[in-house]
């Protein structure tokens, strides 16, 4: 509902979301530190502008994301025509992965440091192919009806399957990969498609059928690129390997300037547009039907990525620093447990703010008729994230 009441509500919840962050960030610089952060006026400007973005970007999922992919799901289901969902599914999943910026990085990183053993180009190449085909074994399980835990079960004997004949410098490439895959943008309209399928097809109820393809856009990246990595390490003769040495890099300033503010937007602009141009194409040439709402649509999406922008703008001003500031002083101190408390911290604090996670949660609560609590879904989630990110620091820690 596009509201001012809406937006205070969103707002109220967005700060409530964000206090864990300030409390971990205060406990560990003060009490642990012991120091006032250089920059502490700009941390809080951001964390202001992080909760502004995250309730205007939630309000644009409302409006636009979610009702688009669930009428685009009932359409679909409504013609019958099987073919065209699973080819939206796998374009919707393939489009956006391609476009991710944290998978660029990551595939950029890792072409610099294999000396040339991994093309960036094939790396995202084979993680968007492996999201596609994993919205469309998903979408295929909500048509057909069969239970996800199978899919999961042998989908998780595959990873280790893989992970037994995977070379070394392939393994936590593939894991991390898993992670990136799906954006802050793509989580929500997936989930949309699988509620809507699952709210059309007779027999199919949205809260068990309905969710579930994000698991499988995290699983499939994992076995996509462990089999690239043997081939690429295995099957490839050294020999003709490039010799790619890694420069080092200098650590890109934010620029705050309006120039850099509107480039910003911009790089915004271009992650959301594929959605865009996939969604009109199936919606006009597909099914030759207008968008209902098309202006509300509109300003959806627009809200969508300037939430998005000042989201991660607010990220930029102060928070990225900051926490790798505190992470290198507390590196420093002889006690390993408070390494890893601060990883269990951050973890649980920064997991309650996710937009994804906020918006997967209140779906859950609405379709459930409210017998799922958003709030405490999120906690769950959030402690198992943190669990996660202790057990990963005692690994590196102990080299493990």
């Amino acid at each position: 509902m596009l509201s001012l009441q809406s937006f205070l509500l969103l707002l109220k919840e967005s700060f409530r979301d964000l206090l864990p962050i300030v409390l971990v960030i205060l406990f560990f610089q003060l009490a642990i530190i012991q120091s006032i952060p250089a920059g502490w006026l700009a941390t809080a400007i951001g964390l202001g502008i992080v909760a502004i973005g995250l309730a205007v970007f939630l309000l644009g999922l409302e409006v636009a994301i979610f009702p688009v992919g669930e009428h685009l799901a009932s359409d679909f289901a409504h013609k019958g025509s099987t073919f065209w969902i699973l080819v939206f599914a796998f374009l919707i999943g393939f489009g956006t992965t391609i476009a991710e910026p944290a998978l660029y990085v990551i595939a950029q990183k890792a072409a610099a440091i294999s000396s040339g053993r991994i093309d960036a180009a094939v790396l995202r190449g084979v993680v968007a192919f492996s999201v596609g085909f994993a919205i469309v074994l998903g979408a295929w399980r909500i048509i057909t009806g069969h239970p996800i835990q199978y899919y999961i079960i042998a989908g998780y004997i595959l990873v280790v399957a893989t992970t037994a004949f995977s070379p070394h410098e392939i393994v936590g490439l593939a894991y991390d990969l898993g992670g990136v895959t799906t954006s802050t943008v793509t989580v929500p309209l997936v989930a949309a498609l699988g509620i809507g399928l699952a709210s059309t097809i007779k027999g199919r109820n949205p809260v068990l059928d309905g969710f579930g393809l994000i698991a499988f856009a995290s699983l499939t990246p994992m076995i996509f690129v462990q089999v690239y990595g043997i081939v690429v390490y295995e099957l490839i003769d050294v020999t003709t390997v490039a010799n790619v040495v890694a420069a080092p890099e200098v650590e890109a300033v934010v620029d705050h300037s309006l120039s850099g503010m509107l480039m910003g937007l911009f790089g915004v602009v271009k992650d959301v547009l594929p959605i865009l141009a996939i969604i009109f194409f199936f919606q006009y040439v597909v099914l030759k039907k207008p968008i209902a709402n098309l202006k509300n649509v509109m300003i959806g999406f627009g809200l969508v990525i300037i939430g998005l922008y000042a989201f991660i703008l607010g990220l930029e001003m102060g928070l990225f620093s900051l926490g790798e500031t505190m992470a290198y002083q507390l590196t420093r101190s002889d006690s390993h447990f408070i390494i890893y408390a601060f990883g269990f911290a951050i973890g649980f604090a920064t997991t309650m703010a996710e937009p994804s996670l906020t918006a997967i949660a209140k779906k859950a609560k609405e379709i459930s008729d409210g017998k799922i609590n958003d709030f405490a879904l999120r906690l769950f989630v959030a402690f198992g994230v943190a669990i996660g990110i202790a057990l990963g620091s005692f690994r590196i820690v102990d080299g493990g």
